[in-house]
């Protein structure tokens, strides 16, 4: 029976209520049915786990699964079966990391979500974007000053595309959507990885993101939007952008908005602390790696800043090229100044209601996706059990026991 898996003897961790639960779980279907004692499944699978954690699936919702190199600018020259084949060896990796969703924040297509679930290749669901939209010269145009043309390839390599005014923003979002977005992705601000911009500078008139904004509500998807500083952030918001992604530079006056348009802020504190680790290694042109200074020391008081506040904090990564592997890091990092329930939570219930799959996933409720992540150790008394995968014992997606 496909998706069908008995756990005996487990401690449930219910993220919602923050405690354990001696008991077992059933799975059918790829969905959790039951939770109790004494439950019994003839001719399932059944793993008696003697005392061990099982907690929802993880979800990242910063993911660039396309993103083989953190050299932006060369992806849109590669082949895109190529491109394809490292974004089919990276998610299997996430899953290997306990990771069973991923929202990725431009770059993969229809064709590596609908792979995915159709079980061509293992990895994690993938809520995909398609290409991020970006003004001229705003951190989605990789082209470098001495570069006027710009190649708006189709195939999935490219992470972002250029569109300029009203219309243009409209039809861009659009397409995207016609595609299959599960959300859209603008660019509201300088990035590290962009060649021509300013991390300080706003992008995008509050006119062309009103209007990106209008059509993603119309085919009822949301927008996140990329942006590092307080004005950024706040002009985002103000235009009932759902999620902010990154928000480093963010303000007071953010933590109040954020609270007003019931809205989520994904910080990715790893992909900073790796950039500027390793991130000449994997790529990233010296120009770009300069900049990472500008943001870096910021995000870790951001998070305590919003975290103080009362704003939805969901856990994402934003890795690229080789520094992949550090995704469980960034529990690390947010432990610094956040509880281990509510670090697990930003990764869990809070990250599903961002995505709007709330009870489907990041829950261990019976009716919900049997995607479950079984561990060695207590999660709320050390973040390390989930910062490192040798505490993890099982990753099981749709019922079907995967490591």
């Amino acid at each position: 029976m496909t998706g069908s898996l008995l756990l005996r003897n487990a401690l449930l961790l219910d993220p919602e209520a923050g405690e354990y639960t001696e008991s077992d779980l059933r799975c059918a279907d790829g969905r959790i049915v039951e939770t109790g004692r004494g439950l019994t499944a003839p001719g399932v699978r059944t793993e008696d786990l003697r005392g061990a954690v099982v907690l929802p699936g993880l979800i990242d919702a910063h993911v660039h699964v396309t993103a083989s190199t953190a050299d932006l600018g060369s992806l849109p020259s590669s082949s895109p079966s190529y491109v394809a084949a490292h974004g089919m060896r990276i998610m299997g990796e996430m899953l290997d990391r306990g990771f069973t969703t991923v929202r990725d924040a431009s770059g993969a297509d229809y064709g590596l979500s609908d792979a995915q679930a159709e079980g061509l290749f293992r990895g994690p669901r993938l809520l995909f974007c398609g290409r991020a939209l970006s003004q001229t010269g705003g951190h989605g145009d990789n082209r470098n000053r001495g570069t006027r043309v710009h190649d708006d390839h189709p195939c999935c390599a490219g992470l972002g595309r250029i569109a300029d005014g009203v219309d243009a923003v409209r039809a861009a979002a659009r397409d995207e959507l016609r595609k299959g977005a599960h959300h859209i992705k603008v660019m509201a601000s300088g990035g590290v990885a962009s060649p021509t911009d300013r991390i300080d500078s706003t992008q995008y008139s509050v006119e062309e993101l009103r209007a990106i904004v209008e059509e993603a509500e119309a085919a009822n998807r949301y927008v996140a939007a990329h942006a590092y500083t307080a004005r950024a952030v706040n002009r985002a918001l103000e235009q009932g952008i759902r999620s902010i992604e990154h928000g480093n530079l963010l303000d007071d006056r953010s933590v109040t908005l954020f609270l007003e348009h019931d809205a989520f802020l994904v910080p990715t504190l790893v992909t900073y602390w790796a950039l500027k680790e390793e991130g000449r290694e994997f790529g990233l042109p010296e120009r770009n790696w300069r900049k990472v200074d500008e943001v870096l020391g910021a995000g870790l008081e951001a998070l305590e800043r919003a975290a103080r506040g009362g704003v939805k904090l969901v856990y994402g990564t934003d890795l690229l090229g080789g520094m992949h592997r550090h995704q469980n890091h960034e529990f690390r990092l947010r432990g610094e100044v956040q509880p281990a329930l509510d670090v697990l939570r930003s990764a869990t219930t809070v990250a599903a209601d961002l995505v709007g799959m709330t009870g489907e996933i990041g829950t261990l409720r019976p009716g919900a996706h049997a995607d479950l992540l079984v561990v060695d150790g207590d999660p709320l008394a050390d973040i390390e059990v989930l910062a490192d995968p040798k505490h993890f014992r099982h990753v099981v997606q749709g019922g079907e026991v995967m490591v």
